[in-house]
């Protein structure tokens, strides 16, 4: 599988560096923990697996939060609020309007929360 195109969503004045793969019959968000780059990840054995069997049955759309990865920088660390609006800027430019939410290590407890807000 070749490497998705590196695409950007606006979330207030910060571009949020995000990714979309597979094809699958419903949409899949990929919330990052501590730490996230959505172009080395496909460098990493074990990582570039879990997007591709996430991508086999999905269209896997996953995301460097702000501050990590390709996105900009940013001084201190999100609310959720804020990192909610940027989950919901990614499903905006990737044409996403129904989601199942999937969270890794703290983006967990993200996944946790934006269910209740996301459509």
């Amino acid at each position: 599988m070749a490497v998705p195109e590196t695409r950007y969503a606006r979330s207030g004045d910060v571009s949020i560096a995000y990714q979309v793969v597979g094809d699958g019959p419903f949409d899949l968000v990929l919330i990052p923990g501590a730490g996230s780059h959505v172009e080395f990840i496909w460098q990493v054995p074990v990582l570039r697996l879990m997007l591709e069997r996430l991508s086999s049955f999905s269209r896997l759309l996953f995301f460097d939060k702000r501050g990590t990865g390709m996105s900009d920088r940013i001084a201190g660390i999100a609310d959720l609020e804020t990192r909610m609006d940027d989950v919901r800027a990614v499903m905006d430019a990737a044409g996403s309007e129904r989601a199942a939410v999937f969270g890794a290590s703290e983006g967990g407890v993200l996944g946790d929360s934006v269910c209740g807000y996301l459509p």
